[in-house]
């Protein structure tokens, strides 16, 4: 009995580590037929939904986002908006003003769980759905749905008639189950942002006039009959006739598409396994979105290179929407702006392929994972597009200087939502995720943060990762131990502020004290210049990191003892006359967002002049 016990313990240890070690992800695959009246700017659908719960869980309940709903008076989007600080531009109190024709809203007339009617009921832009037979780990089950919807007048990111005249920017367009994982369901209501969803084959089929060109995500299925650039054949259709588009996006956890009668369809080629397709309208706008392309296609081939291989044979690069949006396998980006701004927000929604459509991080949760990721990314390809002498990295960094000094910094652990200021979450999100990633090259080495990010992808996509995930994948790459970082810098606001307290001569010697003003602790590269034209970095990592980073930055580098983190000050001895000492710097490279300045040289900076640039590193 007792040798049975400890064979069924051990099994159950087993398991445990295995469910730990091999994250399962749920399974969904679509089947859509939709009729689209663009006079009505209505659409009807039919959804058959085959999902799979890959999980260890019994489910009682489903969700599925309504996202449409939103665009109503009195929707929890509209109230917030209308109630924070500093609101979105796009939405300020818009929704508040829409009349009965130009909400938008999704109405469930029918939903069969297994051929069988269910309860269900709408929640804003929640569906509550209440089950009469439990969903058992490991079972498939179908989810047969017929809905109707209204397209909403654009004010963020989906509808028709945006600002530049395209008809259709659908996104978020369609009844979408939630995502359940590993915390549970993830039912989210709309108020501003985010996405997450559940990985899987959407087999789409829209019906709508022949008068329209369509953009979507996955393959077109009969491009024949179609034609709109998408065949070599001549193709022609009669007015007033309809056509069916036949999109399979396989591997995908979103479908977006957009229709406009004035889009002009280009193609070019990444190389042989990769196609980018164009849309954009045929008047001034073309001759700048024709110098982008090959541009855009350069971004895919150096994103390739340094994060890891796009999968999909297709990405499309879709005027709409209102301002840049990304979507798995194309983007919606609005597009009367001039070169440099046209090719940023490009390559910044395609780097999102790799972050958000790739690795699908939840959005809601770790917005700066993605968005943060995606802008360290956009800076280095854009450094490569148009060479600057300037650290692609330091307005970023900047940036969220700005944002600790104004007072309104929240930790990145704050849901998206949650913000109390959209300037806080966007410069949380963006800047400080970028710098993040920035900074952890500074602790681990660039190479390290080079090879980590690669493997981070390879390993994660399609899995959706959270921050521990990928600390373990940079412990594993660096050796060393990163829980102080993320604890601090992820979970606190708590900011990096070194400076130098000391330099006195010491017989032949000299002596330099350090000095830890700010509350979250760093590793340090402290370079001493010598007026005789030599450098020398002297580094000293934290006791915490059990280790150090092996970087060939400068020339010579003298590994000091470690700073315990509760020590204020830190002294060395340099064996050479303070007579001999240009210029002593605390992290030359900058890759430290060290939030004053003017503390980290000496001989000291004048106050209040510019921030130091960057020094020669040999």
């Amino acid at each position: 009995m007792k040798v049975k016990l400890l064979v069924l313990f051990l099994a159950s240890v087993t398991i445990s580590v295995s469910a730990q070690s091999n994250r399962w992800q749920q399974r969904v695959k679509y089947q859509m037929n939709v009729d689209f009246d663009a006079v009505k700017h209505q659409y009807k659908g039919t959804q058959k939904l085959t999902y799979t719960n890959n999980s260890p869980d019994t489910l009682g309940k489903v969700f599925y986002h309504l996202y449409l709903n939103a665009f109503q008076p009195g929707s929890q989007m509209d109230v917030r908006s209308r109630t924070i600080s500093d609101p979105d531009s796009r939405v300020k109190d818009r929704i508040s003003k829409l009349s009965p024709s130009e909400i938008g809203y999704e109405r469930i007339t029918s939903l069969k769980h297994n051929g069988k009617p269910v309860i269900y009921k709408e929640v804003g832009t929640i569906l509550e759905v209440t089950l009469n037979e439990k969903i058992l780990p490991g079972t498939q089950h179908t989810f047969d749905l017929e809905f109707d919807a209204q397209v909403p007048v654009q004010i963020r990111r989906t509808g028709r008639d945006n600002s530049e005249g395209i008809d259709y920017s659908m996104a978020q367009w369609y009844p979408k189950l939630c995502e359940y994982d590993y915390e549970g369901w993830h039912a989210n209501p709309y108020i501003a942002r985010e996405f997450y969803g559940v990985w899987g084959d959407f087999d789409v089929k829209l019906t709508l006039d022949a008068s329209y060109t369509v953009a979507a995500t996955g393959y077109l299925q009969n491009p024949d009959k179609i034609g709109h650039g998408y065949s070599k054949k001549e193709v022609k259709h009669k007015a007033g006739d309809k056509l069916t588009w036949h999109f399979i996006a396989p591997e995908v956890h979103d479908f977006m598409w957009a229709a406009d009668r004035g889009y002009q369809h280009d193609i070019l080629k990444v190389d042989d396994n990769l196609d980018m397709h164009f849309f954009y309208q045929t008047d001034t706008l073309a001759s700048v979105w024709k110098e982008m392309e090959p541009l855009a296609v350069r971004c895919f081939k150096i994103m390739n290179e340094k994060f890891g291989r796009y999968p999909y044979k297709q990405y499309s690069v879709v005027q709409g929407g209102d301002g840049g949006m990304e979507y798995p396998m194309a983007t919606l980006i609005t597009g009367r702006l001039n070169l440099p701004a046209l090719i940023s927000v490009t390559v910044h929604e395609s780097i999102h392929s790799w972050f958000q459509g790739l690795l699908g991080t939840n959005e809601s949760k770790y917005s700066w994972m993605d968005e943060g990721f995606t802008t360290y990314a956009q800076n280095l390809v854009m450094a490569e597009l148009f060479p600057s002498k300037s650290d692609p990295q330091r307005s970023t960094t900047q940036s969220y200087i700005n944002l600790v000094k104004s007072g309104l910094e929240e930790p990145l652990t704050t849901h998206a939502d949650h913000y109390n200021t959209n300037r806080a979450y966007s410069v949380a999100s963006y800047s400080k995720g970028a710098v993040f990633l920035n900074q952890l090259g500074n602790i681990i080495g660039k190479d390290k943060l080079e090879s980590g990010m690669k493997r981070y992808f390879n390993e994660w996509k399609y899995k959706h990762p959270n921050p521990t995930d990928l600390k373990r994948i940079m412990e594993k790459e660096s050796g060393l131990e990163l829980d102080w970082y993320w604890e601090d810098f992820v979970g606190t606001t708590k900011t990096i502020d070194y400076g130098i307290k000391e330099v006195v001569a010491s017989g032949s010697n000299t002596d330099i004290v350090l000095e830890r003003k700010g509350q979250m602790p760093m590793p340090l590269d402290v370079v001493v210049s010598y007026k005789d034209g030599t450098q020398e970095n002297f580094y000293i990592p934290l006791e915490m990191m059990r280790g150090e980073k092996s970087e060939n930055l400068y020339t010579k580098t003298t590994l000091l003892s470690d700073w315990g983190w509760t020590y204020p000050e830190y002294s060395f001895s340099i064996g050479r006359n303070l007579a001999d000492i240009q210029r002593i710097v605390i992290d030359p490279s900058q890759r430290m967002a060290d939030v004053n300045a003017e503390n980290n040289s000496y001989p000291s900076i004048i106050k209040g002049s510019p921030r130091l640039k960057a020094e020669k590193v040999r």
